[in-house]
């Protein structure tokens, strides 16, 4: 099962953008995440179409299962 760190951020239009971290380190630990998108938001190095980054949104941990079917 593949798991990804989604830290969700807003730009500038309000819009949800999203950076994916791949196989985070658990259990997670939700101050060093804090900690880490304050510095994103800081640095202001991201850019997208609707801007750049404004304020945190919020994070997930997602996952996803893939099962193979197989053809006749």
């Amino acid at each position: 099962m593949a798991k990804t760190l989604e830290l969700q951020f807003l730009n500038t239009d309000g819009k949800t953008v999203k950076l994916n971290v791949d196989s985070p380190i658990e259990p997670v630990d939700s101050a060093a995440i804090n900690a880490a998108m304050d510095d994103i938001l800081a640095s202001n190095i991201f850019f997208t179409t609707g801007g750049e980054f404004v304020a945190k949104k919020g994070a997930r941990i997602v996952e996803r299962n893939v099962t193979d079917v197989g053809l006749a």
